[in-house]
């Protein structure tokens, strides 16, 4: 399980920061894609080269919309990503107090409506 956070620009989310130890720990350097399993949702953001040269982030329109739709709060959020296969992830709340929460194993999935079909 990776613990990342969002990226806000004003009031709008821009990406995730994934840190700098995280990506040396799950990431190797030949990964170029990341896919998540956003509720019916899947997509696949690719990685840059800045990725692993001290800009840890995944930036993609998609990824930033479907979140920007599950987040009320436009305040920076604690979320895990959770491995579901090959270079797939899930994304889940980390609940309050982030880390806390994940060291006991339990993350809260969003509790709000999932996309319209």
């Amino acid at each position: 399980m990776v613990l990342v956070k969002t990226q806000i620009k004003g009031s709008e989310i821009i990406g995730l920061v994934v840190g700098a130890s995280n990506v040396r720990r799950y990431f190797p350097k030949n990964v170029r894609f990341v896919e998540f399993q956003l509720d019916h949702l899947q997509i696949r953001c690719p990685l840059m080269p800045e990725f692993w040269r001290g800009r840890p982030e995944i930036h993609d329109p998609r990824l930033c919309d479907w979140l920007d739709f599950k987040m009320r709060n436009r305040s920076e959020i604690r979320l895990a990503m959770t491995p579901s296969g090959e270079n797939t992830f899930t994304l889940r709340s980390a609940g309050p107090g982030g880390q806390s929460n994940l060291k006991r194993g339990k993350t809260a999935p969003y509790e709000v409506p999932a996309l319209p079909h």
